[in-house]
């Protein structure tokens, strides 16, 4: 549930998820499969499929089971190329309606994700948030870095798979905790959203971030109705839902609300955005407080 017109990719069949890697050494298909129902049910838009660093079989007989009693089309979310294979050989979009999956992630320094299209048609996930130039690889630290990273990314899909549109283009500028966030990665995020969302010939494409890893470690909010409130988890959607960020990997039960301009939550983010080194942090826990 959300106030903004934002689609979710559901978050929780992901081995780092403690109660979901519990469901994993117990190889409890049943429960994964359930959660995936569950999570359909709550309206995701894409379910994303992360069995961490288990046997490439295991993705093949999950997506599989998940398709078996699910529509919703799939995330195959994996580093390791051998474990997006047999995801996306196991994937059936006839299963989703025809849609294609969606794979997370593509970046400089994982090229060869592209040859995946000669599996079937698929969506990527592009991670801007490292470069690869001249063999010299490092963390993009500017939103400059991550947009042009992404540009070269989908320049490199668009020339390579012919079916590629926009559309299946999807930016992830990166979102790191801002309990942690001493030296401006969230205004580097949001000035990529800016740069992505102003460029003419990437019109159409999207964008999403791993929402959660921004409020990691701090306090939820509990609504009526068990809805888990995240007021910062909103502010960042307030500041970046109207200039592109139309998706985010992130939990189908928790309430995205849109912030009113004087909402405790958008001004200490906002004020954050201003400050530098520790600040930030003292900031963050004058909202607390």
């Amino acid at each position: 549930m959300n106030d903004f017109n934002l689609k979710i990719i559901a978050e929780k069949i992901n081995d780092s998820v403690p109660s979901t890697h519990k469901l994993f050494e117990a190889d409890d298909f049943e429960g994964l499969v359930n959660l995936a129902k569950t999570q359909a049910e709550q309206g995701a838009a894409y379910i994303d499929v992360n069995i961490g660093l288990r046997s490439p079989d295991l993705m093949g007989r999950l997506v599989k089971a998940i398709q078996d009693v699910v529509s919703v089309p799939l995330c195959i979310d994996s580093p390791d190329i051998e474990i997006q294979k047999e995801g996306l050989k196991a994937y059936d979009p006839k299963k989703a309606g025809g849609r294609m999956p969606l794979v997370n992630s593509i970046s400089e320094l994982r090229m060869d994700f592209i040859d995946l299209a000669n599996i079937q048609p698929v969506k990527f996930i592009v991670l801007c948030t490292e470069s690869s130039i001249d063999g010299n690889l490092k963390p993009n630290e500017t939103g400059q870095e991550i947009y042009e990273a992404g540009i070269r990314v989908r320049k490199a899909i668009m020339e390579k798979c012919d079916y590629i549109t926009n559309d299946d283009i999807f930016f992830d500028p990166g979102m790191g905790p801002l309990g942690a966030d001493m030296n401006g990665l969230t205004n580097a995020t949001i000035d990529a959203v800016k740069l992505i969302h102003e460029d003419p010939e990437l019109k159409g494409c999207h964008m999403s971030v791993g929402l959660s890893n921004f409020s990691v470690q701090l306090p939820p909010r509990t609504a009526s109705g068990g809805l888990v409130r995240t007021p910062l988890e909103s502010a960042f959607l307030t500041l970046t839902n109207p200039i592109g960020m139309d998706h985010v990997i992130g939990s189908t039960k928790k309430k995205y609300k849109k912030l009113d301009p004087d909402h405790p939550a958008l001004k200490a983010v906002t004020d954050i955005l201003e400050l530098e080194g520790f600040d930030r942090l003292t900031r963050l826990q004058e909202f607390y407080s």
